[in-house]
């Protein structure tokens, strides 16, 4: 006896499969973390005393300026990343997993200023990998 395809048996009235949420809550995380990553870049950009670290630093020595930009533009590349997978394109897939990806990388980078932040940035990001990854292809249609 086979096994039954959950993907053919979970479908809307439209013929399309239900699993397609799960897109388009990778689709709107992406959007959200790109907006979150350059609000954060913005600030570390404007206002270097805002964070607050210990007095072991962060865990990557660098400077506010050079961490606010690379936040500012990993959130625009994010952003329009999110954009194109509501539309179905492979390749803002492809770009939203590596980003995603990246993003949490970067953000263990940035725990101890805000550990609460970055624990729900990088769980976030886990999810986004996840949706994008297991039910990415059910948009093109």
């Amino acid at each position: 006896m086979s096994q039954p395809n959950l993907a053919n048996e979970y479908q809307t009235q439209s013929g399309t499969s239900g699993w397609t949420g799960w897109v388009v809550f990778a689709g709107i995380m992406m959007v959200m973390l790109g907006v979150f990553h350059a609000i954060q870049g913005l600030v570390a950009l404007f206002q270097d005393d805002y964070f607050l670290v210990g007095k072991s630093g962060l865990t990557l020595h660098i400077d506010y300026t050079a961490w606010g930009w690379i936040q500012l533009i990993s959130g625009v590349i994010v952003f329009a990343a999110g954009l194109a997978v509501f539309v179905g394109q492979v390749w803002a897939r492809s770009v939203g997993v590596l980003v995603a990806m990246l993003s949490a990388i970067v953000n263990v980078g940035f725990l101890a200023a805000y550990p609460i932040w970055s624990t729900i940035m990088i769980g976030l990001d886990v999810l986004v990998i996840w949706a994008l990854i297991v039910h990415g292809g059910e948009l093109r249609e």
